[in-house]
């Protein structure tokens, strides 16, 4: 069944089908199913488990041996079978070994996303390593910061990330470089050095709860915290990934009556990489589910929706996963209806909602497509939630129901449970919770209390268990005393045709504390004056959470790496002399 038999839950026909994704859950998640749930004691906490899961990475990226002669990675015109890239990240590895780096040290990885990231990422974590997800989009002061902060013991970096460094040679004291796409130098090592090394990969015994990776939040205030996400986060993260596909595939086969034929093969995943590889969403999410699955990864130098179309048309790309903006603007792309698309099973993405007027021009645009989203952070390796098809189209403005790693509740400001369906901060606790941050432990008690992640989202979660994020609990507005839901006036503004880019932002006012500003991109050749977008708004929710200042820009709304808007750098930058 290609859409929802129609309306919202409980009212649509395939609204009286959520009964099947329950029971669905509940037999993959028994005692001796594949997706089995334990509890386990980690860290002092209880933590929900998978109890079929790898003891650690290391163990995951050895099973893909198996497909030898795959296509693993493409990049521009670069092709990698799974058993090159297997001979490249054990000469890694042993590489390391050789040159002091053993488990338990780290490593950073800085540069854009080149094949050599990936099979860096999985030669550390294979020997016990922590790879360092260096933001390519830092500047040199902010380089400097986080290799103060984590200390790897060697970078590799690109050109890029090399001139950099040289702006500040003293950030690289006590660290081997490796120059990897690199012109020669004398200050740097050759990535041809590292490849000569050779060798079968190492033994290796590896703690689940090691230190798999630090990556960075991408938080717009201040320097970022280094997250430490675990071996034991990471494969269960890649977990439920799995489940969501197979427990959203068994209830919609019960649901319509409509099963697969056993004697066709699923095709084989071929993801395209839209986001860096040093965030969660392309890295845990997108890399580890296509890795797993003997699938192709097509990298991107950076983000083009033009460019996307054609790499989905050349390598007949499955799945494409990124920020909403990125799935918005592949179809209204001007070259969307004459390329061929037709691979295409599944496009959505996460880092935001996706507004629901997407998810439905996803579902009826794309022929053979279905929208799906993962709401999740850096703090829980990766999803949190996700949903997808039928489900998502049912419930378009939710993210899903929590994934069976984790318990999931929403809190008042005292920290206590709010009733079904309220709004309160959501909390979740679950094997994908980070460790904690590294050389914070100030930051790493105010976030995690008795194992619950405060993930800092203003949500509700209904009867069924599926989340709603209202908003971030920092980007809300308060305008006197009225609580205005930023994602809402977003998703509003989203329905007005001449809208490509918007985002919500409280300005400080004398009188009511703030008022809703917004900055608004329009589609080419389309317009719209700050009033028209007032009573659009006006039409669709209360007036007092229409924008009182509206910026149009002809530029761009600039993003931090993981492809979210700056609301802090627009605020502090836009002044309201300028707003009509």
């Amino acid at each position: 069944m290609k859409k929802a038999a129609g309306g919202r839950h409980h009212q649509g026909a395939f609204g009286l089908h959520y009964q099947e994704l329950k029971s669905a859950w509940a037999e993959l998640t028994a005692p001796g199913a594949p997706f089995e749930i334990v509890t386990e004691t980690v860290r002092g906490n209880p933590l929900r488990c998978y109890k079929n899961a790898p003891p650690n990475i290391r163990a995951l990226w050895l099973s893909t041996a198996a497909f030898a002669d795959r296509t693993y990675i493409v990049y521009e015109d670069e092709r990698l079978t799974y058993a090159e890239a297997h001979k490249i990240v054990a000469s890694v590895s042993n590489w390391l070994l050789a040159n002091g780096v053993t488990s338990g040290d780290r490593v950073a990885i800085a540069m854009r996303n080149y094949p050599e990231w990936m099979l860096l990422y999985w030669a550390c974590v294979s020997i016990g390593v922590a790879a360092v997800g260096v933001n390519a989009w830092w500047t040199a002061d902010e380089l400097n910061y986080a290799l103060k902060d984590s200390a790897p013991k060697v970078a590799f970096c690109d050109e890029e990330r090399m001139a950099r460094i040289r702006e500040n040679p003293a950030m690289a004291d006590g660290i081997t470089l490796v120059g990897v796409r690199c012109k020669p130098a004398d200050d740097i090592l050759p990535w041809a050095d590292v490849l000569a090394t050779g060798g079968e990969m190492p033994p290796a015994d590896i703690d689940p709860d090691a230190d798999a990776c630090i990556f960075y939040t991408s938080g717009t205030t201040g320097f970022p915290k280094g997250a430490q996400l675990t071996h034991r986060g990471c494969v269960a993260n890649l977990f439920n990934m799995m489940f969501s596909g197979q427990a959203t595939a068994l209830a919609t086969q019960r649901a319509t009556g409509v099963v697969p034929d056993p004697t066709v093969a699923p095709p084989i995943p071929v993801a395209l990489v839209t986001t860096p590889l040093f965030h969660v969403t392309a890295n845990n999410c997108g890399a580890y589910a296509t890795t797993a699955a003997g699938g192709t990864m097509v990298l991107m130098y950076r983000w083009d929706a033009g460019e996307a179309l054609k790499l989905i048309e050349r390598e007949k790309v499955t799945a494409m996963s990124g920020v909403p903006v990125m799935a918005r603007e592949v179809i209204t792309h001007p070259d969307f209806a004459t390329r061929d698309t037709s691979s295409l099973l599944s496009l959505g993405g996460g880092g935001a909602q996706l507004p629901p007027d997407l998810v439905a021009k996803i579902d009826s645009q794309v022929a053979t497509a279905r929208p799906n989203t993962g709401y999740g952070m850096t703090e829980t390796c990766g999803i949190i939630t996700s949903v997808s098809a039928d489900f998502f189209v049912d419930r378009p403005d939710s993210c899903g129901p929590a994934m069976p790693s984790f318990e999931a509740k929403c809190v008042d400001d005292a920290g206590d449970t709010v009733p079904t369906g309220s709004v309160g901060e959501l909390w979740v606790r679950g094997s994908s919770v980070i460790k904690g941050y590294i050389n914070r432990p100030e930051a790493t008690a105010d976030s995690i209390t008795d194992g619950w992640l405060h993930t800092g989202d203003v949500a509700r979660i209904d009867e069924d268990g599926f989340i709603y994020i209202v908003d971030r609990k920092k980007d809300m507005v308060l305008r006197g005393g009225e609580n205005i839901y930023c994602a809402e006036v977003e998703a509003t503004l989203y329905r007005h045709p001449a809208v490509a880019e918007c985002t919500v932002f409280g300005v400080p006012d004398d009188r009511l504390g703030e008022e809703v500003g917004v900055a608004v991109v329009f589609r080419p050749g389309m317009s719209a004056t700050a009033d028209e977008l007032r009573a659009h708004c006006v039409v669709l929710i209360a007036k007092h959470k229409a924008p009182r200042y509206i910026w149009i820009r002809t530029e761009p709304l600039p993003r931090n790496a993981s492809g979210k808007f700056l609301k802090r750098e627009l605020r502090e930058t836009l002044p309201i002399e300028t707003a009509a």
